[in-house]
C-alpha cells in the first residue's frame, strides 16, 4: 500500500479503516504510549513501553520504526501516522479466525501485565506498580475506586475472572 503524499495532508481518512471499538482500543494504546501526553510519540516513549512489556529492542531499531511511521520522517509520531503503521501491520498479517480465543489471550496477557508476582491475583499494590510502569499516575482513591468495582468476592484482591469481567463490560472507572 503507497503512502506517499499522505504525509503532507494531515486528514483523518485513515480513522475509517477502523470500527469505532478499534479507534477507541487504539486511541488508549497511543496515550499510553504518549507518556507526557504532548500528541507525540517518541523513540524514547515507545522504548520505554517495549521494556514494560519485556522486549528488549535496540534503539536504532526503535528510531528506524518510528522515522518509518512519521509523516515527517522525524524521531516522532503523531494520532495519524500511529493509525497508519498500525493499518500497515494489520495487512502483513492475515486475519485470525478466532476473535474470542484472541480476546482471551489478549485478556490473559493484560492480566499477567498487573499480576507481577505470578500468583494469580492482583493486589491494590500490584495496580499501583503496574501502572507507575506503564506512566500512568493513579490516586489512592481511584486505586480504592477500582478495587471496589473489580473485587466483586470482596476479598481484596482481583482474580483473572473479576479481571476480565471489569476489561469486558466495560465499567466506568
Amino acid at each position: 500500500m503507497a503512502l506517499a503524499g499522505l504525509g503532507r495532508r494531515r486528514s483523518s481518512s485513515i480513522k475509517k479503516e477502523f470500527t469505532e471499538k478499534e479507534l477507541q482500543e487504539l486511541r488508549t494504546a497511543f496515550d499510553l504510549l504518549d507518556r507526557n501526553q504532548d500528541g507525540k510519540v517518541t523513540t524514547r516513549e515507545f522504548k520505554i513501553m517495549l521494556n514494560n512489556l519485556g522486549i528488549d529492542v535496540k534503539e536504532t531499531i526503535i528510531e528506524q520504526l518510528i522515522k518509518s511511521a512519521s509523516h515527517a520522517g522525524k524521531e516522532l509520531i503523531d494520532e495519524n501516522d500511529f493509525l497508519k503503521f498500525v493499518k500497515q501491520i494489520q495487512d502483513l498479517f492475515p486475519v485470525r479466525n478466532n476473535t474470542s480465543e484472541d480476546e482471551e489471550q489478549d485478556l490473559l496477557a493484560a492480566f499477567k501485565v498487573f499480576d507481577l508476582d505470578n500468583d494469580g491475583y492482583i493486589t491494590k499494590d500490584e495496580l499501583r506498580i503496574a501502572m507507575e510502569m506503564i506512566g500512568e499516575e493513579i490516586s489512592e482513591d481511584q486505586l480504592n475506586h477500582i478495587m471496589e468495582i473489580a473485587d466483586t468476592d470482596k476479598d481484596g484482591k482481583i482474580n483473572y475472572r473479576e479481571f476480565s469481567h471489569l476489561m469486558t463490560e466495560g465499567h466506568k472507572l
